[in-house]
């Protein structure tokens, strides 16, 4: 009988569901809302875990009792204290016995992105993380936690950046940027005083979704907007050699997976990035992950029941690709 696999990524924003088979095609696919449990609870990932597997099960035709491995990427899941009650929460799939692992959705997205299967995978898209495997599995990560430990270059800490350089603007403690009026306008402020009352005052508020912004004024040549976008990109490498060091790759070739939203802002932050891995780790290589962090998810259930996933890893992302081509077409 043909065994079936699923891959489960919950993340911040969104969450994907995906079974495929043991050669590598992608059957079915199921997506939906926030699945991190830090901002959803149990009840709200336990809820969104059943609609997009029930989606995935439904496109691929089989039902859960058919599934041979399942490997899950859990947003917010940092601490091993956190194994048992996020476990407890997967019974609502009733999977019974087959072999499951729980890791971080960084790693994921590793397996998606690495040809080997091992290296540093470095997220950015609202907030950031950073974690790694050698070929051995030993962990490499980051705490997760942005601000609270210094570990801060996504979207939101972008725009809290860029609103201190407007602030000081104001102050006269820094230079005239143009990132002020493109917040004024992005905010529908009166003017710069304004914006800054109604930021102290909530009235307004600018969220990681005016990450944007930075953007297009640094690509417009904005000399402080750029240098935010610069601060990014070093503080992205910065966390990718932190797992580096942990892992004692520095002197190895490997795989260093971009993965997420943000990088797409600007070329200038893997440009920055890669410099900054450079000084350490001359032969890191930097590659953008260019599908869902999903398939990750998918290897990884390969795993658990004892299938080298590898060799299907570019069968699994070309049906994948096409399999989400089609229920885009549909919808």
């Amino acid at each position: 009988m043909p065994r079936y696999f699923l891959g489960i990524d919950t993340g911040a924003t969104k969450s994907h569901a995906l079974i495929a088979d043991e050669t590598g095609r992608a059957l079915g696919f199921g997506w939906g809302g926030s699945g991190n449990p830090d901002s959803v609870g149990h009840a709200g990932l336990a809820e969104v875990l059943q609609e997009i597997v029930q989606q995935a099960l439904t496109g691929a035709g089989i039902s859960i009792s058919q599934i041979a491995g399942a490997g899950f990427g859990i947003a917010g899941y940092d601490w091993p204290s956190q194994r048992e009650p996020i476990l407890q929460t997967l019974q609502v799939l009733q999977l019974g016995a087959i072999p499951l692992e729980l890791v971080n959705d960084a790693l994921i997205g590793l397996l998606a992105g690495a040809a080997e299967g091992w290296g540093v995978a470095v997220v950015a898209g609202t907030s950031c993380n950073c974690w790694g495997w050698d070929r051995q599995r030993r962990l490499g990560r980051m705490t997760g936690f942005s601000h609270l430990f210094g570990e801060a270059a996504g979207g939101h800490e972008l725009v809290f950046k860029a609103i201190h350089a407007v602030a000081a603007e104001w102050t006269r403690r820094g230079p005239a940027t143009r990132l002020t009026p493109a917040f004024i306008q992005w905010a529908e402020a009166q003017n710069l005083e304004d914006l800054l009352e109604g930021l102290s005052r909530r009235r307004y508020k600018l969220s990681a979704a005016a990450a944007p912004v930075v953007f297009r004024v640094a690509a417009e040549g904005d000399p402080v907007a750029l240098e935010l976008v610069r601060w990014a990109g070093q503080e992205l490498g910065s966390l990718a050699i932190g797992v580096i060091r942990q892992l004692n790759f520095e002197a190895l070739d490997f795989e260093v997976v971009m993965a997420g939203s943000f990088f797409n802002g600007s070329p200038l932050i893997g440009e920055t990035m890669r410099q900054t891995i450079h000084t350490v780790a001359p032969g890191a290589r930097l590659v953008r992950l260019t599908v869902p962090p999903v398939v990750g998810g998918v290897l990884l259930g390969m795993e658990q029941a004892g299938l080298n996933p590898l060799p299907l890893r570019e069968a699994l992302i070309r049906s994948t690709d096409e399999l989400i081509a089609i229920r885009e077409g549909d919808g």
